[in-house]
């Protein structure tokens, strides 16, 4: 632990746009299994946090990355942990390799919020797992406990978990957490947002040995500043700054619509794009659309908490792989995803604020790709709008729409007329 007035040693502060993005990862150190198996999936050089975060995550540095969504953060932690954890594997350390059967001693640990982040960070890391012979297991809450089970007790070396699964496990006597090499802390602003802190702490309190925490947050503050103060060791503080509080490959829209027309309105902006995402703020509202789209003949799925868990990785496995193409999700479900490929995110019902708004609207334009936000106003939601619009730095038309207006074929060159705005 850190003495309270203990603060960051080393800070990196840099611009995305003016960053070096042409370091490969066997120059920051990466072994050759990692960085050929990335290789094969068409990844050769870094983006600005994994080239910022991986060297001192190497090195045995605790380390705060901060960047916004969809920045890498996944291979940001996932290769440093990985390698370290095969390195120690390989030495004489002392510590006792798990018996078949007993309950689970992971020399790593990942902990994030929802169980769709789970599963997408374990899609990411268990290949590269493979690559250093390195078993992975994911466990979340909403999938049988005891499949988890059985897994965990043929041996892993690393897991990737919610909080509450992973205590449930604990207190089973099914896996312990005082063997770990690498604590990863993944969307901590997230887990605190979720009321997960108990939890996280209920881990690092059983961290009795020396070990590595790296930590992954969009912000650093409150809870998660007690966090890093307490818990972290001498730690490297890195940041991606962009120059705008949303992502700048956006285009963004504000249409004004009629209640009656608006699921058509976004029914014509969906057909025009591969892969759109639409926010609605209740599982009701949720269903509500995708069985309005079924009627216009647009094929969509909902992924909400009222879903089984099968339902949502089906719809999120469809909606990766391209043969959904449009995923209608609530802003608690929705949040960690990691989908590539979004091309349009749409706000049909309005962001709980200006926050809401950069979170949905990160779901495209992600690791240096265009993409479009379309939000979706009926006239009592046109004030709400512009505070948004006025706390982002936004001065954005918004004008009337309706579903038979061609301009919704071709969004991305759409630039609306200011004097056209209905404020």
């Amino acid at each position: 632990m850190t003495d309270p007035s203990t603060s960051f040693d080393v800070s990196t502060d840099t611009s995305e746009d003016t960053y070096d993005t042409t370091r490969t990862f066997e120059s920051l150190g990466v072994v050759e299994p990692l960085t050929k198996t990335l290789a094969n999936q068409g990844i050769t050089t870094a983006f600005p946090i994994q080239a910022m975060t991986i060297e001192d995550a190497l090195a045995g540095r605790d380390v705060c990355g901060k960047a916004k969504t969809g920045s890498g953060k996944t291979l940001g932690f996932g290769l440093p942990m990985l390698q370290r954890i095969a390195e120690n594997l390989a030495g004489d350390d002392g510590r006792a390799v798990q018996i078949s059967g007993s309950p689970a001693a992971p020399r790593g640990l990942v902990l994030l919020p929802t169980r769709e982040l789970a599963v997408q960070v374990y899609e990411v890391l268990k290949p590269l797992g493979e690559a250093l012979d390195l078993r992975v297991v994911a466990v979340y809450g909403g999938a049988d406990i005891e499949r988890q089970i059985g897994k965990l007790r043929k041996g892993c070396e690393l897991i990737i978990a919610t909080p509450g699964r992973l205590i449930d496990l604990g207190d089973r006597g099914e896996l312990r957490v005082d063997d770990l090499d690498v604590l990863v802390l993944d969307e901590a602003d997230r887990m605190a947002d979720m009321g997960f802190m108990p939890q996280v702490e209920w881990v690092l309190r059983r961290l009795t040995k020396p070990h590595q925490t790296l930590l992954f947050s969009a912000t650093l503050d409150g809870a998660v500043d007690r966090l890093v103060t307490r818990y972290l060791s001498d730690p490297v503080f890195h940041e991606v700054k962009s120059e705008t509080q949303t992502v700048t490959n956006m285009v963004h829209h504000f249409f004004n619509v009629h209640q009656m027309d608006k699921v058509k309105v976004a029914a014509a902006i969906v057909t025009s794009y591969d892969k759109a995402l639409i926010f609605c703020r209740t599982k009701r509202g949720a269903d509500r659309v995708v069985e309005e789209l079924s009627k216009l003949g647009v094929d969509a799925a909902a992924i909400h908490g009222d879903l089984r868990q099968q339902q949502r990785e089906r719809a999120l496995a469809d909606f990766s792989s391209g043969k959904l193409h449009v995923l209608v999700a609530t802003d608690v479900a929705a949040r960690g995803l990691h989908i590539d490929g979004v091309d349009v995110v749409i706000h049909y019902d309005v962001p709980e604020d200006q926050k809401a708004y950069i979170h949905r609207s990160g779901r495209t334009a992600r690791a240096g790709t265009s993409g479009v936000v379309v939000s979706l106003l009926v006239w009592n939601q046109l004030v709400e709008a512009e505070v948004i619009q006025r706390r982002l730095g936004m001065r954005i038309p918004i004008v009337e729409v309706f579903s038979n207006n061609p301009i919704l074929k071709d969004l991305g060159s759409y630039e609306p007329d200011p004097a056209d705005s209905v404020l």
